[in-house]
């Protein structure tokens, strides 16, 4: 196999991962988790410290297997019952007797959250305390990424430059464009990216679980309500958006099932998943072109997201949803050039939604850009595509690398006052 195909290969494996849970909040279950394997002890006391960002997609959402919402909740039952081994499946055990004792935790006052200042986006610190023990984790970078283990003071783990490297700018160094891409998608050796069907497998079972029970806002419920009333039809943009929707009521809504995510996210995993496999579905393709269609989906989303911050006041699920569209134009037999004109199409079209923190409305989001997805790919597929008209260049990588100068220097002041808003 080709050196650069290896290289496509450990990106995605390292940043398509199975998450339970929304990833900000369970980032800190995880280091505290990790905390509490250095101490001899259940601790005493808990101390969170984290980034704006991590802040702000904590304050909304559901922790799994808690029925709780929070950064202080998923802190102590990663403490009292995280399982350090399992990273961003951390909390997968956790039992009700376990989530009581950490809730008495946090009314006796002994688990403290708090903003800090950072340069990371991606930053927690969690300090346990037993007696005269004190145990302290920090990752930054990613959600999993260790960067410092301290005991009583001492360190005894430190990451090196290569560990501590933030997934925002994993393609940094790798010769990796959207052609490359496309390019390996369709030619790599299918068992070599066969595992990517764990995606379909795991995001799917998310969205049988949204439908049949009532998370969150029960956006694919309602939906599916109104096919049953004769209100809308369940033709393939109204069964993308359903299901779609459906995975991340489930996700935000604390079902104790773990999602694919794609770079940090289990929604942006969702948002290149289903729509794709739905769209394999309606064109009847093989299994391992479903997992080609999926290698490029989900391949093609990192990409566009190393260009800027893994966190920020851009939704993610803008660009995911433009490489699911890609993705979703080679099933149905475009060319590389159609499916060049989906990602333009969906960027055009819902570019302008921003992040406000991690919550049931996520699920209307994800609808939004999944909706984005299925009109691009159509109008692409009838060579139709916006070019050269705003933020989108006659060249997507072109459009691409707009996208992050946008986030990155025209949206800091934006995410700072998302943060001061939902902070009031």
């Amino acid at each position: 196999m080709k050196p650069l195909w290896q290289q496509y290969i450990q990106i995605i494996n390292q940043v398509v991962k199975p998450a339970l849970g929304c990833t900000e909040p369970i980032a800190a279950a995880y280091a505290a988790a990790v905390a509490r394997t250095l101490l001899p002890v259940d601790p005493e006391s808990i101390a969170v410290q984290v980034s704006d960002n991590l802040y702000k997609n904590s304050m909304g959402v559901y922790v799994p297997g808690t029925g709780k919402i929070g950064l202080a909740i998923a802190a102590a039952a990663g403490a009292l019952a995280g399982n350090a081994d399992a990273g961003l499946e951390v909390l997968a055990n956790v039992t009700p007797e376990q989530v009581a004792q950490a809730q008495t935790l946090i009314d006796a006052g002994k688990v403290k959250v708090e903003r800090t200042e950072t340069d990371e986006f991606i930053y927690c610190c969690v300090t346990l305390t037993a007696g005269k023990q004190e145990a302290m984790v920090k990752i930054c970078g990613g959600h999993t990424l260790i960067a410092e283990k301290r005991l009583n003071g001492e360190l005894v783990f430190t990451a090196d430059n290569a560990q501590a490297k933030a997934t925002g700018s994993i393609c940094d160094g790798v010769d990796i464009n959207i052609e490359s891409i496309y390019r390996f998608a369709q030619e790599v050796p299918f068992e070599e990216i066969q595992f990517i069907l764990k995606a379909s497998e795991l995001n799917s079972k998310l969205s049988d679980e949204g439908m049949s029970k009532p998370y969150g806002l029960e956006v694919g419920r309602t939906m599916k309500n109104g096919i049953a009333a004769g209100i809308i039809g369940e033709d393939l943009l109204n069964k993308i958006v359903m299901l779609t929707a459906a995975a991340s009521d489930a996700r935000m809504g604390g079902a104790n099932l773990p999602a694919m995510s794609n770079l940090g996210s289990g929604n942006q995993g969702i948002a290149a998943t289903i729509p794709v496999v739905i769209t394999a579905q309606c064109y009847k393709v093989s299994e391992e072109k479903l997992a080609r269609a999926l290698i490029m989906s989900h391949l093609g989303a990192i990409y566009i997201k190393s260009h800027y911050p893994p966190l920020s006041a851009f939704c993610g699920n803008t660009v995911t949803s433009a490489a699911a569209s890609m993705a979703m134009v080679y099933l149905a037999g475009g060319s590389f050039e159609q499916s060049c004109f989906a990602i333009q199409n969906v960027i055009s079209d819902s570019s302008g939604m921003v992040c406000d923190g991690a919550k049931a409305s996520c699920a209307m989001k994800v609808s939004t850009s999944s909706s984005a997805a299925v009109r691009s790919f159509l109008m692409a597929l009838n060579s139709q595509n916006v070019s050269g008209q705003g933020i989108i260049a006659k060249d997507v990588e072109k459009t691409i690398k707009n996208i992050g100068k946008m986030v990155l220097n025209g949206m800091s002041s934006t995410d700072v006052t998302i943060i001061n808003i939902m902070s009031e």
